[in-house]
């Protein structure tokens, strides 16, 4: 077995088989027609002192496939088609003609289509399998058949027994009025509940008399009344305290909202977190701190009256409004000239 140097093919890069490994050879091979044609196969590569391996090489196919090739063994190689790949590259690497030796090889070893092996293949069956589902849903239905009968055949003597019977008797009312007895109760869930007495409200009525409600709420009507005039105070008036008054206790931002009327007051900061929520009722105030983002909340807009630096600047105009819209602008002083 000798090793040989790269073919035309190889050389310029085309990657195919070595076809010119005879051409390397002072003689040409001559192909056997006294024998078959694995055995003129093999006579003419040993004619050129070549192996099966030189073969293999050359080709890219197996040397057990050259091996079975020149045997002339088909059933050894993977399937029909490739035996006659097999055989064209072979006579091109011994510098046959490929399209006679290809010809030879049906000659003498003629293919037949067989079917294919399980489970690789199967014959159409379409046909055998309805009549394979037909034959079963006939089965199914006889099964049911059967089943509804044997259940039925089952009691005969109940079915005899039931129709053998006498019709029941059914008791005909008396001619004559017809007398109804005295209604059923309501159920309980259809009942009124008695109503809700408030705890101590009968004992605390009896003692001060039914006008003690009515009584009480005219004269916190009044105080709220007396406490704060009901209309705001005209613009520039000074803050005078009505009630209590809540924040801060001195200073803070110079502003300070009073309440001419019951209102809610809400004080949120910048991260919408309550500071400062309380109903204020009428004349109680708020001082507001020296904090920068606060927002002013109120129910009623026109309940608010508003002091800015001591005096009053006039009612709220909006249920939210920032502080720092409420405060008064400082007093500009002119520059002295140098």
């Amino acid at each position: 077995m000798s090793a040989f140097p790269p073919s035309a093919d190889a050389r310029a890069g085309r990657g195919g088989p070595r076809d010119d490994l005879a051409a390397l050879r002072p003689t040409k091979p001559i192909l056997a027609t006294d024998v078959d044609l694995g055995q003129a196969l093999r006579q003419a590569r040993e004619s050129l002192d070549l192996g099966q391996e030189d073969i293999a090489q050359a080709t890219h196919v197996r040397a057990q496939f050259i091996d079975a090739l020149e045997r002339l063994d088909l059933a050894a190689l993977p399937a029909g088609p490739f035996a006659a790949g097999y055989a064209r590259a072979y006579a091109r690497a011994l510098g046959l003609d490929p399209d006679s030796v290809v010809a030879r090889l049906r000659h003498e070893a003629p293919s037949e289509e067989a079917r294919l092996r399980e489970p690789l293949g199967g014959e159409f069956r379409s046909r055998a399998r309805f009549r394979g589902l037909i034959a079963t849903a006939r089965g199914v239905v006889a099964a049911l058949a059967a089943w509804t009968f044997a259940v039925r055949v089952k009691a005969p003597g109940a079915r005899v027994q039931a129709a053998d019977a006498p019709a029941p008797v059914v008791a005909q009312p008396a001619a004559g009025p017809t007398v109804l007895g005295a209604p059923l109760p309501a159920p309980p869930e259809a009942s009124t509940p008695p109503p809700y007495e408030t705890p101590g409200l009968a004992e605390a009525t009896a003692a001060k008399g039914p006008d003690a409600g009515a009584a009480a709420a005219a004269r916190i009507a009044e105080e709220a009344a007396q406490a704060h005039p009901p209309e705001p105070v005209a613009p520039g008036a000074p803050f005078v305290a009505h009630g209590a008054v809540y924040g801060v206790s001195h200073g803070g931002a110079g502003v300070v909202l009073q309440a001419i009327r019951p209102m809610s007051l809400v004080v949120r900061g910048a991260g919408g977190t309550v500071y400062f929520a309380r109903q204020l009722r009428a004349g109680d105030a708020w001082r507001a701190p020296d904090l920068a983002g606060l927002t002013i909340d109120v129910d009623v807009p026109a309940a608010v009256e508003v002091y800015a630096g001591g005096r009053a600047s006039g009612l709220l105009t909006a249920p939210q409004t920032p502080l720092a819209a409420l405060v008064a602008p400082k007093p500009a002083f002119a520059a002295t000239a140098q």
